[in-house]
């Protein structure tokens, strides 16, 4: 396997099990780790976002502090590791990371999403397996 090994996170505990199991990967392989956290500008948040989705939005300092704490996880278990924050949708960001780094592996959880909003938002594990342009490891998570 070429490339870097791309994990996406968004700092909650299944996310964090992606990037365990990106970290054993890019570990085992000697491969560099990028670990990626999309998020949305406020300025470019729609008018009249409902209740449900507010927590979709994450402020810049949550996810500084999210990315800090994953990156520091990875790094412990020996990862060379690097993290991204990106504004955008999350899966067109994690497939937009992985074709500018020619990714080998591309690493996102299986859950994460309540139903509506998956409905609204999309679900990011989909997206990727259907676009990547390298491989993909869906991690069960709980």
């Amino acid at each position: 396997m070429d490339g870097p090994v791309i994990v996406g996170t968004d700092g909650s505990a299944r996310a964090l099990q992606a990037v365990d199991a990106a970290v054993e990967v890019a570990c085992a392989f000697d491969l560099d780790l990028v670990i990626v956290e999309a998020y949305r500008p406020t300025t470019d948040l729609p008018k009249g976002l409902p209740a449900e989705l507010a927590d979709v939005v994450t402020p810049m300092s949550g996810i500084e502090h999210s990315l800090d704490d994953a990156l520091t996880r990875a790094q412990e278990a020996g990862a060379r590791a690097t993290a991204r924050s990106v504004p955008g949708d999350p899966a067109d960001v994690l497939l937009a990371v992985a074709e500018e780094l020619d990714a080998g592996l591309l690493v996102v959880g299986n859950k994460g999403v309540g139903s509506l909003k998956r409905f609204v938002v999309g679900s990011v594990p989909s997206k990727v397996i259907h676009h990547a342009s390298c491989s993909t490891y869906i991690v069960h998570t709980r």
